[in-house]
């Protein structure tokens, strides 16, 4: 081979290299900003969606006024029975489309170890159910704007799109701002924790807050009969995203029902028994035994 031609080779290939170079280096250069949305695709696996949220001891598969809790036989001596979730085939089968939006951190926070008091707080999470009002677009919008009054802050952890279209928000160890003055009820009382002394009590600091985008014929409804409920895509994902967590069935609520306002009332129309079932689809109870020593 003529050294001309062995240099010319030489050449080529070193500008592909740099080419490359170049190309990585614009694509760590368009990370996410503020005011912008990323797609992925559902084969992108760089979303780890909430399984960091805390993890649940599981007490239950049945609803909570019913105490027993399900015991497993096994030859080999425990301690009490314990039981996670673990997700299904159907779960695996199933994979939403998801993007990533920033949040303004004036709309979130930490979750707290105390109360305004002083007292140490250790509820166990519970998932909130919401709708957008109008657009998905016009929520994250909002969230994207910085707000210094504390009454106007607000976000949730994540929304679903009519599409099915998963909106990651705000991260799963952080307080997403979804109910303010709230309450959730149990058999054994009510919980909830003051974290702000200028505001009423409230869930989120237990709480993951989920979305439903509101249908565009259903806008300031207010009614069962003026809304026109959720999409199938959209019943789907919200099971999907849930799946993952390790909160059990009795600990998911709605916004309606743990509003102390007197003001709140989505999710409208909301087919709770069509989630659950979709949802007992993507996940199932798992015994788990701990051996005494």
């Amino acid at each position: 081979m003529r050294f001309k031609d062995w240099a010319t080779r030489v050449l080529l290939i070193s500008l592909m290299f740099a080419a490359l170079i170049m190309v990585l280096l614009i694509g760590r250069g368009t990370k996410l900003h503020n005011n912008q949305i990323t797609t992925y695709h559902p084969s992108n696996p760089r979303v780890t969606a909430w399984s960091q949220y805390p993890q649940v001891q599981f007490q239950s598969a049945k609803e909570p006024e019913k105490k027993t809790q399900r015991v497993i036989k096994s030859p080999v001596k425990t301690n009490k029975p314990l039981a996670r979730y673990v997700t299904t085939q159907a779960f695996a089968h199933y994979r939403p489309n998801y993007q990533v939006a920033s949040v303004d951190p004036s709309n979130y926070g930490e979750r707290y170890t105390q109360d305004v008091n002083g007292i140490i707080v250790n509820n166990q999470p519970i998932v909130v159910l919401h709708e957008t009002g109008y657009s998905a677009s016009s929520a994250i919008n909002f969230f994207q704007v910085a707000h210094n009054d504390e009454s106007v802050q607000a976000s949730y952890h994540a929304l679903v799109k009519l599409d099915g279209v998963v909106v990651y928000l705000v991260p799963p160890e952080k307080r997403a701002f979804g109910a303010a003055n709230s309450v959730f009820e149990t058999p054994e009382g009510v919980e909830t924790v003051q974290t702000n002394p200028n505001l009423p009590a409230s869930v989120n600091n237990f709480a993951y807050h989920v979305s439903l985008e509101t249908p565009p014929d259903s806008y300031d409804a207010s009614s069962q009969q003026t809304h026109s409920g959720y999409t199938e895509a959209q019943y789907k994902s919200l099971a999907w995203l849930i799946a993952q967590s390790q909160v059990p069935d009795y600990r998911i609520t709605t916004h309606h029902l743990v509003d102390r306002s007197g003001k709140k009332v989505d999710p409208i129309n909301f087919d709770g028994r069509k989630f659950l079932s979709l949802l007992n689809t993507f996940r199932q109870v798992r015994p788990i035994y701990r051996v005494s020593k």
